[in-house]
């Protein structure tokens, strides 16, 4: 029988109706060749529990596009009174409302049948969502208020994709709840998903959320758990869900609401969201300025992905910082910048050979500085590269003695006006471990006089480099930055860039540079919080490093006035202390091994093998998404994901897998040959899966040795 007839599509068409659990056998839940009262058939009626026709789904061969079948499916639900029409050739899938959508849309997978019975209560219950009144105690301010209106005003055209900008410390998360509130209760959404790029922030949303939407409970996924189909929002990190949400129908979610997400989330991993079939809000604090105005590319291509994604040109709706400062939501701030000389130096600086001290090196940093001069005198090292590649003492202790020093003396302004900033706590931005350690042990030292007694610190880091380096009590450190009096400073690597909510922050260190906007604007938002309890008016950014010249800053300035700054000369670091940086080596983290049962005597993974599958599931997905499969193809491909999931510690996946368990009884390695051509076609995927998900690692006889996280292709 030829591939392309209708019999061999319904095949298809009902092995996705079993992916998505109906029951097509009971005689009950799914109805065939069903004769309506006008005499003609309709090739599937979906029914409810209780046997009620619900939907229509009509099937086209696999050579035609399932819009041929709209005329048909739209009659077929008028004669039966169903609002729901699926489109379908075994390969496609259409879903469509009539009574409500000018044109069906192509979704992902066919829905369940409690997901379809949830959408027929929710279109029973459903109101125009400008007509629920906004909670007054989730949102109370204008810009809130008109963001959420906005939003329900596009949904009500048919919009089901929208982009808010909103600075930060505006209160995009209260923004957030107070508008899926609105939703569940006009009956547009009974699931949502808020996806986040970290774990402190999917902590913080599932707090606010217990706060202001109690009545719809919240939980945060977490790496092999299941999806608790009880809880009404589901928060997950990116790296979390991409391992997870292929197991989940399309009709899951009515409402995905993304959280600064890493720009891949609109790029190679798009798929993650376009799994869904539900309304789409992003919530970003970076301004979607022009791709070409950004310095950095990478700022660039995020925007275009951004705004590509949502099929917009610009935000659907904006709130800036220049109108939070001035609309007194957010305090302005003031800029104290300052380069040490090694710094400033435009082209390099030179260091000759008889400025080292030779006798201070060990073998691998002296063999290093000899390959660096070679044959000359001197060499030019670029500024660029302080803190990553050298560092120089006396560069880090000038700028802490300045910052000091303006602490307890202040600095004139361009109007030669004295300013004295506000005492209070300090966020400092490193450039690297070494760095942050560096400079904490510094401010502390500095400081010494201020503190209470000896053994209390001063200043503390915290490092997120996702990998061996991360502070593994990070959450720790930060929890006593903001709830204790000490420490006063608190030195970040990636860690307090975006995300952190401390509003007793008065001052920022800018001890790194950037060539990303998107960063810069992270960083700045994190002193830009109200704090009247402590009577802050404002904050500072100490720049030592040039970055606010870099990025044209001016945003901040209080309404009548321009942006304080102060150029001092920095005083001279002392060349003689320049040294490449030491490598560092420490137990990775990631080869220890614990397990501990939980109360149903289950093994609970470690944190190791938890991050092992996401990285697993993180590869497996950009690869899969760039590839071109049929669904059958998919549907073996995604039950590989789940078992190179479920089993971290496998090195590559290789052909007599298939004859295993759950392979072996789905035709095993037949079927996975007759699915991909041949013997030699099903060699070349698994090749080039393995190559993609597990790099080369190698063969499965290190499958029950320890291994260590890889690094992911």
């Amino acid at each position: 029988m030829p591939k392309t007839t209708e019999a061999f599509s319904r095949v298809k068409i009902d092995a996705m109706l079993k992916d998505v659990g109906w029951q097509i056998d009971d005689g009950i839940t799914v109805r065939f060749e069903y004769v309506l009262s006008d005499g003609t058939k309709a090739d599937y009626v979906l029914c409810n529990r209780r046997g009620h026709p619900i939907a229509v789904l009509e099937a086209k061969r696999t050579s035609k596009s399932p819009l041929e079948g709209e005329r048909q499916g739209r009659a077929y639900a008028a004669l039966l009174g169903v609002p729901f029409v699926f489109l379908c050739n075994g390969e496609e899938v259409w879903s469509w409302e009539p009574e409500r959508e000018a044109h069906p849309r192509k979704v992902c997978t066919l829905p369940s049948q409690l997901d379809l019975e949830r959408l027929l209560a929710l279109k029973e219950q459903r109101k125009d969502p400008l007509s629920v009144p906004i909670d007054p105690r989730i949102v109370e301010r204008d810009y809130q208020l008109a963001c959420i209106d906005t939003l329900c005003g596009e949904i009500n055209l048919g919009r089901r994709k929208m982009l808010v900008e909103m600075a930060t410390g505006t209160g995009k998360t209260r923004t957030a709840a107070a508008f899926i509130k609105r939703l569940f209760e006009a009956g547009l959404v009974s699931r949502v998903l808020f996806l986040v790029d970290r774990i402190s922030l999917a902590k913080q949303a599932e707090d606010a959320f217990a706060e202001y939407l109690p009545e719809f409970p919240a939980y945060v996924l977490r790496g092999g758990r299941r999806f608790q189909d009880e809880k009404r929002i589901t928060i997950s990190t990116l790296q979390t869900f991409i391992g997870e949400y292929g197991s989940l129908p399309s009709s899951y979610f009515q409402l995905v609401v993304v959280d600064e997400c890493h720009r891949s989330i609109y790029g190679k991993w798009s798929g993650t969201l376009r799994h869904f079939d539900a309304l789409m809000v992003g919530l970003t604090a970076t301004p979607c300025i022009a791709a070409e105005d950004m310095p950095d590319p990478e700022d660039g291509a995020f925007i275009r992905d951004t705004l590509r994604f949502f099929e917009v040109d610009k935000p659907t709706f904006r709130y800036s910082l220049k109108e939070a400062i001035a609309e007194g939501h957010l305090v302005p701030y003031d800029i104290y910048k300052a380069k040490t000389v090694k710094t400033a130096a435009e082209g390099g600086f030179e260091v000759k050979r008889d400025e080292l001290d030779w006798s201070t090196m060990d073998a691998e940093t002296k063999a290093e500085f000899e390959r660096l001069f070679g044959d000359n005198e001197s060499i030019v090292v670029d500024p660029a590269a302080l803190e990553r590649k050298f560092t120089i003492p006396e560069r880090n202790r000038a700028i802490v003695r300045e910052y000091r020093q303006v602490l307890e003396k202040g600095f004139m302004d361009r109007q030669g006006r004295r300013r004295a900033p506000q005492l209070g706590k300090a966020i400092v931005f490193a450039v690297t471990k070494r760095h942050a350690e560096t400079l904490a042990h510094m401010f502390d030292a500095e400081f010494a006089d201020k503190k209470p007694s000896p053994e209390v610190r001063f200043a503390d880091y915290v490092v997120s480099g996702m990998g061996p380096d991360d502070s593994v009590d990070a959450f720790q450190k930060i929890d006593r930055f903001k709830k204790e009096a000490f420490p006063q400073v608190l030195v970040s690597v990636n860690m307090l860039d975006t995300g952190f909510d401390a509003p007793e922050v008065v001052h920022l260190v800018m001890a790194r540079f950037t060539r990303s906007g998107i960063l810069y604007q992270q960083m700045r938002g994190r002193g830009t919080r109200k704090a009247p309890h402590i009577h802050k008016a404002g904050f500072t950014m100490f720049d030592f490093v040039g970055v606010t010249d870099f990025h044209k800053d001016d945003e901040g300035a209080p309404e009548g006035g321009p942006v304080v700054v102060s150029e001092p000369k920095a005083k001279p670091a002392t060349k003689r202390k320049l040294l490449v940086l030491d490598v560092h080596d420490q137990i990775d983290p990631a080869t220890r091994e614990w397990w501990t049962l939980d109360e149903d005597g289950n093994p609970v993974p470690t944190d190791a093998r938890i991050a092992r599958a996401s990285a697993l599931a993180v590869a497996f997905e950009a690869w899969l998404l760039a590839q071109d499969f049929n669904s059958d193809q998919m549907r073996l491909l995604r039950l590989i994901q789940s078992q190179i999931e479920a089993n971290p510690e496998m090195a590559d996946f290789n052909v007599y897998r298939f004859t295993q368990p759950p392979f072996s009884f789905n035709g095993g390695v037949q079927r996975a040959r007759q699915l991909f051509g041949s013997d030699e076609g099903l060699q070349a995927m698994l090749a080039a899966l393995n190559a993609a998900v597990f790099g080369g690692e190698g063969g499965d006889e290190q499958a029950d040795q320890p291994t260590a996280i890889p690094p992911i292709n």
